[in-house]
């Protein structure tokens, strides 16, 4: 029987090394092609368009209290407008004390944003994406 996904956001056909070409603004481009690089090598996986933005590798199925259950992916990225928005990378074990020598970012819920990869410690970020990958949401 299938799983049941009450995600709307979900994987597309999409090619992500396309989608992150197709990015208007120069530095989110440059700043997405840097992301997917980073990703590939600390997952040693392919991204997976999840939705018309997200860049995403990996998934974990969630299940709430609520009985709300889907996949979603482990970690990820969206070279948005207004900022880069980074998935998965702030609950992992240990995330918080990295978190402090970022450099500049917010966190928000469910991700953390970046106005632009110069703001922030790229060694510091991989490490982040390592402990996403391998802790998805904590666990």
């Amino acid at each position: 029987m299938p799983r049941r996904n009450d995600n709307a956001t979900v994987p597309t056909d999409v090619d992500p090394v396309d989608f992150v070409a197709s990015v208007a603004h120069p530095t989110r481009r440059a700043d997405g092609e840097a992301l997917l690089a980073l990703m590939n090598e600390a997952t040693g996986q392919a991204p997976t368009m999840w939705g018309p933005t997200i860049v995403g590798y990996g998934l974990y199925h969630y299940r709430y209290d609520s009985g709300r259950e889907g996949d979603f992916l482990r970690i990820g990225f969206s070279p948005r407008k207004a900022s880069l928005s980074l998935y998965g990378l702030q609950d992992a074990p240990g995330a918080s004390a990295l978190l402090a020598r970022l450099g500049k970012h917010k966190s928000g819920v469910g991700c953390l944003y970046v106005n632009k990869l110069a703001d922030v410690d790229m060694l510091v970020l991989r490490r982040l994406a390592e402990l996403g990958w391998r802790h998805p949401r904590g666990t």
